[in-house]
């Protein structure tokens, strides 16, 4: 069974901010999928209805296999774990060992979908260049196949999102380290992604990397979250880890 994200959506209860701070929102606490995605939507509604800045930090529990807004479900029905639909495009992604980040903002703080892509990037790349980790933006023309080394076809795509990088994501020694999409409501955005501290994705054809990989040594969901908000490069509000529970009826589980 799929979750599905719009089925928990209920507003943030927020007014629109006069004091140019983005929000924060450090959510530490492993949810489920379907609550994740509601989270998200409900940030971007924010941003939508009053032109509101978020930043949200978070992770998953149970571990959940997110897949893209119009991935055909055929590729991923084999798998016996729980499955959740993202209102973002791009194919499936395996969170489990990651931090996982999401922003919302009025199109016009950056000037186009693209220039967000790329600036967000920029910014995570500068905060995992803090903690060691030789973070790159991913040149604009897409990666070769991983398997042959020859383009490869839009039939023969893999269902992983890690498979492959395109212009503006994040390598680390050649490899995808985060793996992002977004989707377009109205005059605002969202856009999120995977930042993978260890495991393996499915089917990526060792296309992804981990930091634990690229450091030989693991780092934590709130050294990565730290190095994100001190690198951010705008004013931050405090965070708000409570702010997730008013979206949901029953209480967070442990991650």
């Amino acid at each position: 069974m799929i979750g599905t994200w719009s089925a928990r959506v209920r507003r943030w209860k927020t007014t629109r901010r006069s004091d140019g701070l983005w929000r924060l929102i450090i959510d530490a606490q492993g949810r489920a999928g379907i609550e994740n995605m509601a989270a998200d939507v409900a940030l971007l509604d924010d941003a939508v209805r009053l032109g509101n800045n978020a930043l949200r930090l978070y992770c998953w529990d149970p571990p959940t296999l997110s897949i893209g807004r119009n991935q055909a479900m055929d590729e991923v029905a084999h798998r016996s774990v729980p499955v959740v639909r993202r209102p973002t495009g791009g194919k499936a992604v395996w969170h489990e060992y990651e931090v996982t980040y999401a922003v919302t903002a009025p199109i016009a703080t950056f000037g186009s979908l693209r220039s967000a892509y790329r600036e967000i990037h920029t910014r995570i790349a500068a905060a995992l260049r803090s903690l060691g980790i030789d973070a790159v933006l991913a040149g604009d023309r897409p990666a070769p196949s991983l398997r042959s080394g020859q383009a490869v076809r839009p039939s023969d795509r893999p269902a992983s999102c890690f498979a492959m990088s395109v212009g503006g994501e994040i390598l680390a020694n050649h490899h995808k380290l985060v793996g992002s999409a977004q989707v377009r409501r109205g005059n605002a955005f969202l856009q999120h992604g995977s930042i993978l501290l260890a495991g393996s994705q499915p089917s990526a054809l060792n296309g992804e990397t981990t930091i634990a990989a690229v450091l030989g040594r693991t780092l934590t969901f709130e050294e990565v979250a730290a190095a994100i908000v001190a690198h951010w490069g705008e004013p931050l509000g405090p965070s708000d880890p409570q702010a997730v529970r008013h979206c949901f009826s029953r209480p967070p589980v442990k991650c």
